[in-house]
């Protein structure tokens, strides 16, 4: 057996870097160093390494592949490795693009890591650096008595593994599911606070016999008390979901956190249409399992508050890789455009795509549905600027949203989107009905779970919980009758 020593470097500085390496040996075998981090999740094998490492690999044509984040361009090298001895290789990653050098910062709002994890401070050390990522939230949560790795951590900012360009917090996961499986409630993340929000979790998450309550909206409120931000998770799965945004509960919606959840925009979508503008994010949940990512923009220094600034304001576009923007007649994603008040009205916009791997579509999206697209699929796209004519006769929102055929190395199509650009109050007179209506029968069927199967000590817990969902379904119940 030889011996494969690499280093991995920066092509414009020199300096090491910090990236995932896969390594294919002649006889098709994966090899890693004995004690490295792996990688978690679907797609192919990757060990994790700090910028330089050594594997042991036998005689013949060996395949090096190393990636860092979604900005460095993947770099493929062969080299022919001894009999015995040793073989070295500098590695220098490119970027395609940079973006914090444009204000926009990537994150992760969703990350835990599980009982199996032996060395989570290696790994979250290493995580922000190896997926490239200027923000990483790593939650604390409870599910019965299993002992979750990350559960370690205190609640706050983590300034042991915070660097200038790699900001660290550690939040909560705070939820509720059905007895018999699945989601309740549902489950919201809880950015910067400083304190744990009790209960972590209740119902079944935590024994048999715990009541289904407090309601999530209760821990949205504690964490707000304290300054922190709260993220609906899931796409919005979880019967009290439409009820904390019609109560002003969250900050921000988590599309497609695990990756094994597809792009689906749905329950998104019905809020938007009924005026709760509430902005695009997401994560990765089970490690991080998937280039799943948020970029926020901030014309501000850098730092954790002004990224949150940036995401409460709607100032960011969801991807796993490329790099989509959008402008209507100047207005970015986060911005309003005045009501045209039923007089027809034309805007000009611009959606422009940066992307390593090509895009395959790109649609313009308004009130839920595909106004305008193009598609690429005889000579998908890595980057183009398309601009665009809509008219519009009545209040809305528009958005953008691409998709890639090709697969990255968690095995994932490619996909992004941006938040929306409201136009007046943000609620299409019609659409804006049918999306109520959807909420107002999802509260239905809620309230029937509440009143017939849900779990209390007191009848006074039932009765608050009923009242909120009530209170809820209000708000949608005013928007059918208009």
């Amino acid at each position: 057996m030889g011996t494969l020593h690499g280093i991995i470097r920066d092509s414009v500085s020199g300096e090491p870097v910090e990236a995932k390496v896969h390594v294919l040996t002649s006889s098709g075998d994966f090899v890693h160093p004995a004690d490295s981090i792996l990688k978690v999740g679907p797609g192919d094998p990757f060990f994790y390494s700090a910028g330089e490492f050594s594997v042991a690999v036998p005689r013949g044509s060996t395949d090096i592949v190393v990636e860092r984040g979604t900005e460095y361009e993947p770099l493929r090298k062969v080299v022919s490795a001894p009999q015995k001895g040793h073989v070295d290789v500098e590695l220098h990653l490119k970027r395609w693009a940079d973006l914090p050098s444009q204000n926009w910062y990537p994150g992760n709002t969703h990350l835990h890591y599980s009982e199996n994890e032996m060395q989570p401070d290696a790994r979250l050390n290493l995580d922000p650096k190896v997926h490239d990522l200027s923000v990483t939230v790593v939650s604390i949560l409870q599910r019965r008595e299993l002992p979750y790795a990350s559960n370690k951590y205190p609640i706050g900012f983590m300034t042991d593994y915070s660097t200038a360009h790699h900001l660290v917090d550690c939040g909560e996961e705070n939820r509720h599911n059905y007895r018999r499986g699945g989601m309740a409630y549902g489950h919201i993340m809880l950015l910067r606070i400083r304190n744990v929000v009790e209960p972590v979790s209740r119902g079944d998450l935590v024994s048999d016999f715990d009541p289904d309550y407090p309601p999530l909206c209760y821990a949205c409120d504690d964490a707000k008390r304290q300054g922190g931000i709260v993220l609906w998770c899931h796409n919005g799965i979880g019967m009290e979901a439409p009820v904390a945004a019609a109560l002003g509960k969250l900050d921000a919606f988590n599309l497609f956190d695990p990756f094994w959840m597809d792009p689906e925009y749905d329950i998104w979508y019905h809020l938007l249409n009924c005026g709760i503008s509430l902005p695009a994010s997401t994560g990765t949940d089970w490690f991080i399992c998937s280039n799943n990512r948020v970029y926020v923009q901030t014309d501000q220094e850098f730092t954790y508050e002004n990224w949150l600034r940036g995401l409460q304001g709607g100032n960011t576009f969801i991807t796993n890789g490329p790099a989509l923007f959008l402008s209507v007649d100047g207005t970015m994603p986060g911005g309003q455009i005045d009501s045209p008040n039923g007089s027809p009205r034309k805007l000009s916009g611009t959606i422009s795509w940066n992307s390593h791997y090509p895009i395959n579509r790109v649609e313009l999206i308004q009130n839920g549905s595909v106004a305008q697209r193009r598609e690429f699929n005889g000579a998908p796209q890595q980057h183009g600027d398309w601009r665009f004519d809509l008219d519009i006769e009545t209040d809305g929102w528009i958005a953008a949203r691409a998709y890639g055929d090709v697969r990255d190395s968690f095995a994932q199509s490619l996909y992004a989107h941006t938040s929306p650009i409201q136009i007046g109050s943000g609620r299409p007179p019609g659409i804006a009905q049918d999306s109520a209506g959807f909420f107002v029968r999802s509260i239905d069927d809620s309230i029937d779970w509440i009143s017939r199967i849900g779990k209390f000590t007191k009848d006074e817990q039932r009765e608050e919980i009923l009242h909120l969902f009530n209170e809820g379904r209000k708000a949608y119940a005013g928007l059918t009758a208009r």
